[in-house]
């Protein structure tokens, strides 16, 4: 007998089967694509009325451990949606060399925040700002002379480095947009162009390569503070505002007239503001924050909190300022007295933002997460050191000095060594465009630093005879905003003795781009030699903890291979956030490179709470503080926002 169906009923079980399959396929079909877009003076998803509530978070400052906990304490205050910036050159550390392995893995910070019920505002750039280095552009453009004038403009030494970056980032997010089914719902273009100028020719062109780029299954949108907004908006494409503490009318009523009946969001909003090295910590305060939110959400507005999670700048990648005039180097944390802090504990102005929300959008309040946990490191000592002197890597040959972009090199320091043939009286040394901080030794002895931001570039030598000229400079992170960031090669281009040019260089390349081993012992020295320091610490448990660093001088450091940044004894930064997936139980390993202060134990400590608000210079020992922010200042009206006093307590 056999043991297949009966014919007819084959048959008719194939029919049913193939009538399902017709059934489901046409219900898919009728299924409507989702989509996020403007409707008159609201925004629709998928064809319902939204107000994008958002705060920002960079993937890059986060460790990846900490991700979902840091988008689960947004959620806890109200957000429905996440913004982030993509820093360029992270992703393109080479011209054609991708990274989107570890911390940058853009992808999987952007499925977990749908994972998260969060949609996104993908800020793509090329151009961020943000406080990173180089405004998130890769050092490597500056190698050619021409991006003194290209940067940010359709010169094709930049758009077509740029335009071959974003099409690299649309096959790598494309199908992660809001039409595709991803989280994305809108991808901006650019960033504050309108600060930096007027060419519409140029943000029409960035505008092609985005949608070239497959950037069609989001919504496209430029943002500008409210004095540029003219200068950076692109007919057909949505434009919002930025603004500061107390400015919520103001902005909102500005992106009104000049864009009328169209949404209005308020595309960021500052809650904090950023630290300088040797300028007071910065908070601002509730109060007109709250009146600002409600202002905002009451006239149904969207807005982005910029930032609602600050994180850090690991490694060397804090930018810098040069607002008022004076470059000065933006610290190492970036807690911008963010609702969310650096090592993303809720703090008063989150509780108090999201009682404000709520109240808007009716929602349930969700339990606000633990947060990780917290240790302290007992003091520990440094108990080995080398010389950077005895570390030199081979030099490179050159008649004149080499700009570190000329020599490959993007971040770190670089040392230029000559041999000057004769004694010397008070002979003035004068660098050609130092920057950013110089030490001067006559063999090996220390001389003097210079400062770029005192504008230094001169210091007198004086010598017995023949002697070696070593020149140390740091690359204190360049510029990130304004048109001076055109011109932000590091190094020094020239440099003259009573005016006679010296030629015949020895130039080494240090990036600092691994940890050096370190074994020996402190050198016996009175005053600075730049070194290398190390020891370890022992630990039971893990946690986050916050590394005091006050008694160290200026340089870097890491631990276990993680760079966490620099440190500098002017304030007002005094410890240092290290991540508890950084640490491991048993030995923890500590590396430090020190410019300035030789001593041969210094000592380090983990603390349970940071320090942001260390003593900086008096404002009579630094005259450029005094100076008002210049007219042609990025961020306009916000630099001018009362800040708290000096060392005032958050509220």
């Amino acid at each position: 007998m056999s043991k297949s169906l009966p014919t007819s009923l084959f048959v008719r079980l194939r029919v049913l089967l193939c009538a399902w399959f017709l059934v489901s396929a046409v219900a898919v079909a009728q299924q409507p694509a989702r989509s996020f877009a403007v409707d008159g003076d609201h925004f629709v998803l998928d064809g319902k009325p939204f107000q994008v509530i958002a705060g920002e978070m960079h993937y890059e400052r986060i460790p990846r451990e900490y991700w979902r906990a840091r988008m689960e304490m947004a959620k806890a205050m109200g957000v429905n949606t996440i913004a982030t910036y993509v820093f360029w050159n992270m992703h393109e550390p080479r011209p054609g060399v991708y990274d989107f392995s570890g911390n940058n893995d853009l992808v999987a910070f952007l499925k977990l925040t749908q994972a998260e019920h969060l949609y996104v505002l993908l800020r793509a750039g090329p151009y961020s700002c943000a406080e990173w280095e180089f405004g998130g552009f890769p050092a490597w453009l500056l190698e050619d002379p021409k991006m003194s004038t290209a940067l940010r403009s359709n010169d094709p030494a930049f758009i077509v480095p740029a335009e071959r970056w974003i099409k690299r980032l649309g096959q790598e997010v494309g199908s992660l947009q809001i039409g595709n089914g991803g989280p994305i719902i809108a991808t901006q273009i650019e960033n504050e162009y309108g600060n930096f100028s007027n060419d519409h020719a140029y943000m029409a062109h960035m505008r092609d390569i985005f949608v070239e780029a497959g950037f069609t299954e989001s919504l496209l949108y430029t943002v500008d503070p409210s004095k540029a907004l003219a200068n950076g908006e692109i007919p057909g494409i949505y434009s919002g505002v930025n603004f500061g503490t107390g400015n919520a009318e103001h902005g909102l009523k500005a992106l009104e007239a000049s864009r009328p009946g169209q949404p209005l969001f308020a595309t960021e909003y500052w809650p904090g503001w950023f630290d300088l090295w040797g300028h007071p910590h910065q908070t601002r305060p509730i109060a007109p924050q709250l009146q600002d939110l409600n202002y905002i959400l009451g006239h149904g507005a969207s807005i982005n909190i910029y930032m609602i999670h600050g994180g850090t700048s690991f490694g060397m990648m804090a930018g810098a300022s040069q607002s008022t005039g004076a470059y000065r180097g933006n610290v190492t944390s970036y807690d911008y007295d963010a609702p969310i802090d650096e090592a993303g504990h809720p703090t008063p102005k989150f509780y108090a933002y999201r009682d404000v929300i709520l109240k808007y959008t009716h929602e349930k309040p969700l339990p606000v997460p633990a947060t990780p946990p917290v240790i302290a490191v007992p003091q520990f000592t440094l108990t080995q050191s080398a010389s950077l002197w005895d570390r030199l890597p081979k030099p490179i040959e050159s008649e004149k000095p080499l700009t570190m972009e000329q020599v490959d090199q993007a971040y770190g320091y670089i040392l230029y060594r000559k041999q000057l043939p004769a004694a010397l009286h008070n002979a003035q040394l004068h660098l050609d465009t130092m920057q950013d901080f110089a030490l001067v030794y006559l063999d090996g002895k220390f001389v003097g630093t210079l400062d770029r931001h005192y504008h230094q570039e001169t210091i007198a030598l004086s010598t017995d005879g023949p002697s070696r000229l070593d020149i140390l400079v740091e690359n204190t992170g360049r510029l990130n905003s304004t048109k001076w960031m055109r011109n932000e090669r590091k190094g020094i281009r020239g440099a003259e003795l009573d005016g006679a040019p010296l030629t015949g260089w020895q130039i080494y390349s240090l990036p600092m781009s691994e940890v050096p081993a370190v074994s020996g012992h402190a050198p016996a020295s009175a005053t600075p030699a730049p070194h290398f320091a190390a020891g370890n610490f022992r630990l039971a448990r893990v946690g986050d903890t916050f590394l005091d660093v006050r008694g160290l001088g200026k340089g870097l450091i890491w631990i276990n291979g993680h760079a966490l940044g620099r440190f500098w004894d002017i304030g007002p930064q005094g410890t240092l956030y290290v991540p508890g997936p950084w640490l491991k139980k048993g030995r923890n390993d500590v590396v430090i490179f020190e410019l300035l202060k030789n001593d041969p134990a210094p000592k380090l400590a983990g603390l349970t709470t940071p320090i942001l608000d260390a003593p900086t210079p008096s404002y009579e020992n630094d005259p450029e503080r005094k100076k008002k922010p210049a007219a042609d200042a990025e961020f306009g009206p916000k630099l001018a926002a009362p800040a708290s006093a000096p060392n005032a307590p958050k509220e």
